[in-house]
């Protein structure tokens, strides 16, 4: 039997992935119905039905489900064949993406060490709200935030983070905090994102808190500790996230240790046959180093 064309199949993968015709057709910047017609050549060449209406999506035959299984490391070895062929022989391509939090206050400050210590290896950086897909081979890492609940895959937990009130030394000037009580009195910023909220941080360390409302409220870290920065008010956030921040003496956290609560909520996500890659396990290695430094 003849291979497919690649474009047939690289349509099938994209709508296995999304569940639809038209996602499908936007990520590949073609029209719906080339795309109907890529996989309706793909099934008659197999001679199988790959998808099935479910809703007002797409599911998977079993057949589809384990074509897709099939074809997944034949395009990622593709992609990296593609890759390495079109590249610098000096050069390796490190695609990473990333939640928009991380990315842009842990990551993205710390590029140049990236690069001091990988001169050889060019960073690619995405950041979206949405986990990626591995199976078309194009990334490398993912690094995703909440709970780790991701099967087939190798996750890596980013170890020293923790939850707790932030507010910039000018806030804590004018309103000076001593006790978790006194946060009652307080302007408090709310983010929808850490894994900790406010009434289980009250809950935590014994402060009736059901009544609080709040000044400010985002759903994204970055807005919340931008604003605690300004001096708006106390953020309840991740010390990773914020690190950068406390170590400038933009922020700093309102009590000792004793009143941060320890999560595991960010996490470096990968294929076991990209963990296995020299530009991933340098990666994961650098990591590592920066870690002991964030508060």
């Amino acid at each position: 039997m003849r291979i497919p064309p690649v474009k047939a199949i690289i349509a099938f993968e994209s709508v296995a992935r999304t569940k639809s015709v038209s996602r499908a057709a936007e990520e590949l910047g073609l029209t719906a119905s080339a795309v109907s017609h890529q996989i309706s050549n793909l099934e008659e060449a197999l001679g199988q039905a790959l998808f099935f209406r479910q809703g007002r999506g797409l599911a998977l035959t079993p057949v589809g489900q384990q074509y897709l299984r099939d074809i997944t490391g034949v395009l990622a070895d593709l992609n990296r064949a593609t890759e390495r062929a079109s590249s610098p022989a000096s050069i390796e391509i490190l695609r990473v993406h990333s939640s928009p939090s991380f990315g842009l206050m842990w990551l993205l400050p710390r590029l140049e060490s990236f690069q001091a210590d990988n001169g050889d290896i060019q960073l690619n950086l995405s950041c979206s709200y949405e986990d990626v897909s591995f199976t078309s081979g194009y990334y490398d890492v993912d690094i995703r935030h909440g709970y780790a609940h991701w099967r087939d895959l190798q996750v890596k937990t980013l170890r020293r983070e923790t939850i707790a009130p932030l507010a910039s030394p000018a806030y804590l000037e004018k309103h000076p905090i001593r006790t978790p009580e006194d946060l009652l009195a307080q302007r408090l910023i709310y983010s929808e994102t850490p894994l900790v909220q406010w009434q289980q941080w009250f809950a935590r360390f014994g402060v009736p808190a059901s009544h609080k409302t709040f000044d400010f409220s985002f759903d994204r870290s970055y807005m919340s500790l931008e604003t605690a920065a300004l001096g708006l008010g106390v953020a309840l956030e991740s010390t990773l996230l914020a690190s950068v921040q406390i170590r400038k003496g933009a922020l700093v956290p309102v009590f000792d240790d004793s009143h941060a609560l320890e999560v595991g909520s960010h996490h470096v996500v990968c294929p076991a046959q990209n963990a296995g890659l020299p530009r991933v396990a340098r990666f994961l290695a650098w990591l590592e180093r920066q870690l002991p430094a964030s508060p």
